[in-house]
């Protein structure tokens, strides 16, 4: 095993990479999608059944964790990985983006965010130095670097002082990261949808010197045409022999159009939180299973998938647990939610690495616009 963390690029299709990440605690197929495991935990699964999906990383919420348990109890008692059973790699967020959008009156400064906590009111400051040791006390194996996201729209002015203000804490970061061996700290590009300022914080990144560099305040209200957008230049500002995150992201479409781009690794509550709500991914595009249409079907969600849902059970049975409010429902549904997603990254690195990659998302989409099986 690696004691320290590389990088390595297998194939190239178009701007589409396969590549390898490797770390201390495991290897990273990429591209890479990264179930979110908020609060050390991914939520109505056990960590060996999200292992068994076949993901390599996931990621935990800086925010939610110094909030509760805390970041030092989790490592008085061992650090994240042993706290939450996980001995693959977790990446930890920065806390950034959750204080924008969960913090009750928060103040921005030069220093940092002062906030209340929306748990229990209690008072906080983050900064990129508490947020670096934050992420250490977890014990993380990619740390983010902090800073601010702005919901978009927004006046262009305010994106370029708030992309300023976050390569000043990029640089900050950076000094308070210090040297960790087989551990990586990502810079996160910033600049909204404007080009110029999407170039200058690349510039900025570079200067400081990171393992690893994200695509930020994209999936921010801004569309999926304006995300393209940003990404048919973006990842290419970035250097080529590093990984390339895009954070927050998304539906099957979106991280096909990503990984299209040059996109590695990508992150997203959606299918463990859709999965809760009766919406299932499949090949096929969304299935919700709440429909009565589902009632009498003797049919597996999905022929094709080889998930505990779709393997042992019909769409009858799981829209019985669902509409009857049983707990069972969101587990079976975030698995096949997150087994799909896995599937789909599968698919994406073998069609890269075959040089098929056009072949692979036409009939992706040719496959969702199909739409779903008949009714019976």
């Amino acid at each position: 095993m690696t004691q320290r963390f590389s990088f390595s690029l297998h194939a190239k299709d178009g701007a589409a990479r396969a590549g390898l990440i490797s770390t201390p605690r495991g290897e990273i197929r990429t591209p890479a999608f990264m179930p979110v495991g908020t609060a050390a935990t991914v939520k109505a699964m056990m960590p060996e059944s999200v292992a068994a999906t076949g993901a390599d990383i996931l990621l935990g919420n800086t925010y939610h964790l110094m909030l509760r348990p805390g970041a030092e109890r989790i490592d008085r008692l061992g650090g994240l990985h042993k706290f939450m059973n996980w001995d693959k790699p977790i990446l930890t967020d920065s806390g950034g983006f959750q204080v924008m959008s969960l913090a009750d009156l928060r103040k921005l400064t030069e220093e940092g965010v002062a906030f209340r906590s929306h748990v229990d009111g209690s008072k906080h400051m983050l900064t990129p130095e508490r947020s670096m040791e934050i992420q250490r006390l977890l014990g993380s194996d990619i740390v983010m670097a902090f800073d601010e996201c702005p919901a978009l729209p927004a006046e262009e002015s305010v994106v370029a002082e708030s992309m300023r203000l976050s390569m000043r804490w990029a640089q900050r970061s950076r000094d308070a990261f210090g040297d960790r061996p087989g551990h990586a700290l990502f810079g996160i590009m910033q600049g909204g949808v404007t080009r110029a300022l999407r170039e200058e914080s690349a510039v900025a990144l570079k200067a400081i010197g990171f393992e690893g560099y994200a695509v930020g305040g994209l999936a921010v209200g801004e569309g999926q045409e304006a995300m393209f957008g940003v990404l048919d230049y973006a990842p290419g500002m970035l250097p080529e022999d590093r990984p390339r995150y895009l954070m927050g992201v998304g539906k099957p479409d979106d991280i096909v159009g990503a990984v299209k781009r040059g996109i590695d690794m990508m992150d997203c509550v959606l299918p463990s939180r859709s999965g809760r709500t009766g919406q299932a991914w499949t090949r096929r595009g969304q299935v919700n299973i709440k429909n009565a249409r589902h009632a009498d079907d003797p049919r597996p969600l999905d022929e094709q998938c080889t998930c505990p849902a779709c393997r042992n059970y019909s769409r009858a049975y799981l829209h019985h647990v669902f509409r009857s409010g049983e707990i069972i429902s969101s587990m079976l549904l975030t698995w096949h939610n997150l087994h799909y997603y896995q599937d789909l990254m599968q698919g994406l690195r073998d069609a890269i690495s075959a040089g098929e990659f056009n072949a692979f998302e036409a009939d992706f989409h040719a496959q969702r616009a199909a739409g779903d099986i008949e009714p019976l």
